[in-house]
């Protein structure tokens, strides 16, 4: 992961942060000319609080029944400074410092880990490099058009309208229950039926309920992976790869494209493990056939595949010549 980003998503933070700070100071400072009685709780807050601190170190043992006097005792200044609050028209927490992420305290980590929301930055700026955000504002299901499908049987099959209706049903359900189930998605069949448009539609309603996703193309993945694990700063593969397993949804476009090596398996195999073992979900679309996936894939891939996603084929004609006539 470049170094650069990772510092201005930091300064970012630290920007965010100065400024809770510094208007939880300007509320403060406001209340306390307004509400003097307000600013004697507090100072009387903080020497219990560090009442409470010395006495756990002074006699840890013999201290009990003191330490339980200035707990209730703090309590009781807090209860006092909410109803002081209130009274006035205040919320409760108005006091406090109004955090971007509540969770990190816009410090963007919790327990040394990358929070969430970090993650979410280098994945926005992700897609704002690779111009995906664009994409989404025309590949999205207000977009969607069933006419451009066949409505007339595919042989033994019902019509690609049909069909196609039925698959849009599945991706709004899979959209609609992301947070309960546990099932993939796997696109597969011809090209210019509409996989990756559909995969972006769904993306596009996951990204803006707040979830995090990522968009790959198959041979874009493994190779950066490659460039990553080649690269001297030897956290940059594992930046990268952990937000490849820690992605609320992996979308890999085009399967099968990428070069077939024993690298490109191994590193498909541990993303495809580890996110199906931590219940992380995927789309993953291809042209080729289940046939030929398990010619291509070994077993010990094509197996999870089979087992943990939900298998949507697309078929009928190339629907790109249709679109540019009805556009």
């Amino acid at each position: 992961m470049n170094e650069n980003i990772i510092h201005e998503i930091l300064k970012e933070y630290e920007m965010k942060r100065d400024k809770a700070l510094k208007d939880a100071l300007n509320r403060k400072n406001k209340l306390y000319k307004e509400i003097p009685e307000l600013e004697k709780i507090e100072e009387e807050i903080k020497k219990v609080g560090i009442e409470i601190t010395q006495s756990i170190f002074k006699e840890p043992e013999n201290g009990r029944e003191l330490l339980n006097l200035l707990k209730e005792r703090l309590n009781n200044l807090k209860k006092k400074k909410a109803y002081l609050l209130e009274s006035n028209g205040y919320p409760e927490d108005y006091l406090e410092p109004k955090y971007e992420c509540n969770i990190c305290k816009d410090t963007g980590y919790v327990n040394r880990k990358r929070c969430k929301c970090f993650d979410q930055k280098l994945i926005n700026i992700y897609y704002k490099q690779s111009s995906i955000a664009e994409i989404l504002k025309k590949e999205n299901f207000s977009n969607f058009n069933f006419e451009y499908y066949s409505d007339k049987p595919y042989g033994d099959k019902p019509s690609p309208r049909s069909n196609m209706k039925n698959i849009v049903e599945f991706s709004l359900n899979f959209i609609k229950n992301f947070d309960t189930t546990a099932e993939s998605l796997f696109f597969y069949g011809d090209s210019g039926l509409g996989k990756t448009f559909l995969a972006n539609c769904i993306a596009k309603e996951l990204l803006d309920r707040g979830k995090s996703v990522i968009y790959r193309t198959a041979p874009d993945l493994i190779e950066g992976l490659r460039i990553n694990k080649l690269n001297a700063d030897s956290s940059s593969y594992n930046e990268y790869l952990e937000l490849l397993k820690e992605c609320d949804l992996l979308i890999i476009d085009d399967l099968g494209t990428e070069s077939i090596t024993a690298f490109s398996l191994q590193e498909f195999f541990n993303i495809l493990n580890t996110r199906l073992l931590l219940g992380k979900k995927f789309i993953i679309s291809t042209n080729l056939l289940l046939s030929e996936i398990m010619a291509i894939y070994p077993e010990r891939i094509y197996s999870r595949i089979f087992g943990h996603f939900k298998l949507l084929n697309f078929y009928g004609e190339d629907i790109r010549l249709k679109r540019k006539m009805i556009i």
